[in-house]
C-alpha cells in the first residue's frame, strides 16, 4: 500500500508541478491560446491565474518533500485533501463552461488525491 500511495502522490506531484509553473510563468493569453480547456482562463484575472499556478507549486511540493524528509509529514495527507477541493472548483468551473472530458479528468485527479489522503490519513500513515 505504501507503494501505491508513493505512486499516486508522485503521479498528482508531478501533475502539479506542469500545470503549476504554466500557469505562473506563461502568460494567460498565450495559455488560453494554446490549451484546449482554457476557455475558463478568458474569465479569469492574470492575478488568479497566478495565483492557481502558485498553489499547485506549493502542493507538487507538499505531496512529496514533507514525507520524502520526514519533516512535518502531516502535511502529504493535508495537501491532497487540498487538491480534492482544488479539483472540485476545476469540475465547477469547467462544467459550468460544457467541456464534460475535463470534469471527468479533473475526476480522476481528484480520487488519486482522496486515495492519497485517505491512504495516509488512515490506512498507513506516515511513523512518526
Amino acid at each position: 500500500m505504501n507503494l501505491a500511495l508513493w505512486i499516486a502522490a508522485a503521479l498528482l506531484a508531478a501533475l502539479a508541478l506542469s500545470s503549476g509553473i504554466t500557469k505562473t510563468f506563461i502568460p494567460k493569453e498565450r495559455l488560453a491560446a494554446a490549451h484546449s480547456g482554457g476557455e475558463w482562463l478568458r474569465h479569469a484575472s492574470v492575478g488568479f491565474v497566478r495565483t492557481l499556478g502558485v498553489v499547485e507549486l506549493l502542493a507538487a511540493v507538499g505531496l512529496i518533500l514533507p514525507g520524502a524528509l520526514d519533516v512535518a509529514p502531516f502535511m502529504v495527507p493535508v495537501t491532497a485533501t487540498c487538491w480534492v477541493l482544488l479539483m472540485v472548483g476545476a469540475m465547477i468551473t469547467h462544467g459550468r463552461l460544457g467541456q464534460y472530458a475535463l470534469v471527468m479528468l479533473n475526476l480522476v485527479y481528484l480520487a488519486l488525491a482522496a486515495f492519497v489522503a485517505w491512504g495516509r490519513f488512515d490506512l498507513e500513515p506516515f511513523a512518526g
